[in-house]
């Protein structure tokens, strides 16, 4: 039987990375490390998540910590029916659907988004637009219904497939697409002034 050192000496070969699958596998052996650099692997987009749902650092923390507490626990149980990172990005919807049973959520911060507009440091006119730009589209998202928000978030923000989305949301891919079309047809039509 192999240790969780042997899985990631093996795997630390020079093609490449650690695989997400190696990781786990050590982890679920107890390996603290493995699970700390699932941790840095996936927690910067899981937290980008969470803050979004959530609206506040404080709060996206507890998320996010709530979400790797019970991802630790539960590693066991983790049948790999989806990746990783969509089973972990589904442990922080939850806890963030169970945040928001209890507070009201807030918009969108600009900070989701800072990757997507070009850099416009130079340009005081175009600093000012991106910056409407990126309130009027914080706005429209934090209207739009949360499955829509969610749906839109993952896909555009986070990469993901519909399929990933559909399983973090537990959605089918038909509902997903039909999220999703809904989601962008509502936010071009509040957005068509920037076009």
């Amino acid at each position: 039987m192999s240790s969780s050192a042997d899985l990631l000496e093996d795997a630390s070969a020079p093609d490449g990375p650690v695989t997400d699958g190696t990781l786990l596998r050590a982890a679920r052996l107890g390996d603290q490390g493995a699970f700390r650099q699932i941790v840095d692997r996936h927690g910067p987009g899981m937290y980008r998540y969470a803050r979004t749902l959530v609206g506040h650092e404080q709060d996206a923390g507890d998320v996010l910590q709530e979400a790797f507490v019970s991802a630790w626990k539960n590693l066991p149980t983790f049948r790999g029916e989806s990746s990783l990172k969509t089973w972990l990005f589904r442990l922080v919807h939850r806890r963030a659907m169970d945040h928001h049973r209890t507070r009201r959520p807030v918009p969108v911060t600009e900070e989701v988004f800072a990757d997507v507009v070009a850099d416009v440091s130079g340009d005081p006119v175009r600093q000012a637009e991106s910056r409407e730009l990126l309130a009027d589209l914080r706005r429209c998202l934090g209207e739009l219904p949360e499955t829509q928000r969610a749906c839109w978030l993952l896909r555009e923000v986070e990469g993901m497939s519909y399929q990933d989305i559909g399983d973090t949301l537990g959605l089918p891919v038909g509902s997903v697409r039909g999220q999703l079309h809904r989601a962008r047809t509502t936010l071009a039509e509040r957005m068509s002034r920037w076009r």
